[in-house]
C-alpha cells in the first residue's frame, strides 16, 4: 500500500513537468534500494518502460583496483570512494528532458560497477535516483538541487544491522569481519547520512513496506 501511494504521488508530480527526478536516500541497510527499485518497477508497469529511468549512485563506486591504488579499500562506501563528479554530471544529463543517458550500475555478484549498464531513455518522464549521499554538501551539493522530490528511508538500527550482517556474510566476509565492518564503516557513514535527513522532503519508515 505504501509503494502504491508513493507511486501515485510521483505520477502526480510528473504531470506537472516534462521530466521529473525523484530520489531515495538513507543509511546503509535501511532499504532505500529496495524501495527505489520497487517504485521503479511499479511506475514502469503503469506508464511503460519507455517513460521510466533508474540511476543508482552505487554505479559510481570506484572500482576495486582504484580503491587499492588510493588505499581506500577498507573504507569502501565512504564518500571518497565514489566518483562524485561523474555522478553529478550524469544526473544533470538525466534531469534534462528528451535526453538519452547511458549510466553505470553496480553488479553485486561481481562486487564492481559496470559502465553503461543502465539506460535512461529520451522518452523518460520520471527518473528514479537512489544513494547514500544525495543530500550532502561540498562536491555532492549539486545533487540535491537536481532532485525534485526526495524521501529519506530508514530503519531501526537493530533491523538494519541484521540486514547488513547478512549482506556482508553473503559476499564472503566472516561474521566477525562483517560486524567489524558495520561498526567501523557502515555505522559512521549512517551517522553522517542521518545528519542530512532534514534536506529530504519526507521520511519513509521501511518497516511499513509490505
Amino acid at each position: 500500500m505504501i509503494i502504491e501511494a508513493l507511486v501515485a504521488e510521483i505520477i502526480d508530480l510528473a504531470d506537472t513537468r516534462s521530466r521529473v527526478v525523484v530520489g531515495f536516500t538513507g543509511p546503509p541497510g535501511a532499504g532505500k534500494t529496495t524501495v527505489a527499485r520497487r517504485a521503479t518497477l511499479e511506475l514502469a508497469d503503469r506508464l511503460g518502460d519507455a517513460h521510466i529511468g533508474y540511476l543508482p549512485m552505487d554505479g559510481f563506486h570506484l572500482a576495486t583496483p582504484m580503491l587499492h591504488l588510493l588505499r581506500r579499500t577498507e573504507r569502501r562506501g565512504a564518500q571518497d570512494t565514489f566518483d562524485v563528479d561523474g555522478f553529478v554530471a550524469t544526473l544533470r544529463r538525466a534531469a534534462t528532458p528528451d535526453t538519452e543517458v547511458y549510466a553505470p550500475d553496480f553488479d553485486h555478484n561481481l562486487g564492481e560497477p559496470i559502465a553503461a549498464s543502465a539506460l535512461i531513455p529520451a522518452t523518460a518522464r520520471i527518473v528514479v535516483v537512489e544513494g547514500n549521499y544525495l543530500a550532502f554538501d561540498g562536491a555532492w551539493a549539486p545533487v540535491r538541487r537536481l532532485i525534485d522530490r526526495m524521501w529519506f528511508v530508514d530503519l531501526p538500527d537493530a533491523i538494519r544491522h541484521e540486514r547488513l550482517l547478512a549482506r556482508h556474510v553473503a559476499t564472503g566476509r566472516s561474521v566477525d569481519d562483517a560486524l567489524e565492518w558495520i561498526r567501523n564503516v557502515d555505522d559512521p557513514n549512517a551517522a553522517q547520512i542521518r545528519a542530512t535527513r532534514a534536506h529530504s522532503d519526507a521520511g519513509l519508515d521501511a518497516t511499513t513496506i509490505d
